[in-house]
């Protein structure tokens, strides 16, 4: 039984991650922390565990990766999609997956990195902006206001704190949410979320537009 502590400070990918590890019968989640601190004690209260956790909680990996060793547990990185890992940090890693990392080499690196081997995600980024007409095809149907509440819904925020950030009302911004369903194919906002991520196309031109938003915000 590979037991998963799984840390990652974007609520829905957290979620996504869990819904999609918990159904295996070899892997089973004994935490999921969203900050460095509540990480630490999980750690300390399950020695030997697999350490799945994400680049954007700001951790100095070293140290982090020291505090694991006489613990006998291993770490797997989520890094952010395009993101360089330094050699000297990566060496290190049991494991190292991209945000964008789909359910079946999620799970799989998991499974490797159980076993005591290391599991590298190889992407070439360029290839993959490049083949991704979905993504490309999506972010093309979406308007400049459904591709901020995208981003807001990639965040983890609520419709309520949505329509405050745009200055509207939450059932104009579940009008909204009807129509990006309509428009990328899936049923709910968590579904969204793991859909943008995992098309690299569509999570830059999301990305770019919440950056616009909190530039207007500020």
């Amino acid at each position: 039984m590979n037991r998963l502590i799984l840390a990652d400070n974007q609520a829905i990918f957290r979620a996504g991650a869990a819904r999609v590890l918990a159904v295996e019968d070899d892997i089973r989640i004994v935490a999921q922390c969203e900050d460095e601190a509540k990480l630490m004690a999980a750690i300390d209260g399950f020695h030997g565990a697999v350490i799945l956790f994400a680049s954007s909680l700001g951790l100095n990996t070293h140290a982090f990766i020291d505090t694991l060793k006489p613990l006998g547990s291993r770490s797997i990185l989520i890094a952010e999609n395009q993101e360089e890992i330094p050699d000297d940090v990566s060496t290190r890693l049991n494991g190292i997956v991209c945000r964008s990392v789909g359910g079946t080499d999620l799970v799989e690196c998991v499974r490797v990195v159980g076993r005591g081997q290391r599991y590298v995600q190889r992407t070439n980024i360029a290839t993959m902006q490049a083949v991704d007409t979905v993504g490309a095809r999506v972010r093309d149907r979406l308007t400049p206001k459904e591709m901020q509440i995208v981003a807001l819904i990639v965040q983890g925020c609520k419709n309520k704190d949505i329509a405050r950030q745009l200055g509207t009302k939450e059932q104009v911004i579940k009008n909204y949410l009807r129509g990006i369903y309509d428009k990328t194919g899936v049923s709910d906002r968590l579904e969204l979320a793991l859909f943008t991520i995992h098309h690299q196309v569509l999570a830059d031109a999301a990305a770019k537009a919440g950056d616009l938003l909190h530039m207007k915000l500020a």
